[in-house]
């Protein structure tokens, strides 16, 4: 049987200052703003950027292509995806099918909610357990499968 080393840690990431990661976690080749904090068991991977005065809770899966703002807060387990299965199953490695995700700033995605490649403008909230399968350009409240509005900001 054949197994692969896996490197478990923090490779290759550009800083900001007082970043706080807690270990477990395996994140590489992004970057993470200032005042940020990952808690366990997270996985952040290669070309993420995240901005300043961040919290990602733990076991979350924050992968390529995905652009997160400042003052943002992602719950526990929150799920981004890059690959829509546009082929009718996963891209294999064929990056060019892959899409990217960008949050907004001050923007607060719920515990177990799942992000697929959309725009999400500032000042959201997303509920708990949210499917978010289409951009968000208004800000407010949005829940449910898939996430509709349920409140818009009057601010």
């Amino acid at each position: 049987m054949h197994y692969k080393e896996l490197a478990i840690g923090i490779i290759n990431v550009q800083m900001g200052e007082n970043v706080t990661i807690v270990m477990p976690s395996n994140i590489y080749g992004c970057s993470i703003g200032n005042n940020t904090f990952v808690g366990p068991f997270v996985e952040i991977q290669k070309s993420v950027s995240i901005g300043d005065n961040c919290k990602v809770q733990s076991h979350s899966f924050i992968c390529e292509l995905v652009t997160i703002g400042d003052n943002c807060f992602i719950g526990h387990g929150v799920m981004f995806i890059n690959d829509l299965f546009s082929n009718g199953g996963p891209a294999m490695g064929n990056k060019e099918l892959w899409k990217s995700t960008q949050i907004g700033n001050n923007v607060s995605i719920g515990s177990n909610t799942t992000i697929l490649p959309v725009n999400i403008c500032s000042n959201v909230v997303i509920g708990a357990g949210a499917v978010v399968t289409k951009d968000i350009t208004i800000p407010g409240t949005y829940v449910g499968n898939p996430a509709k509005l349920l409140k818009q900001n009057t601010k």
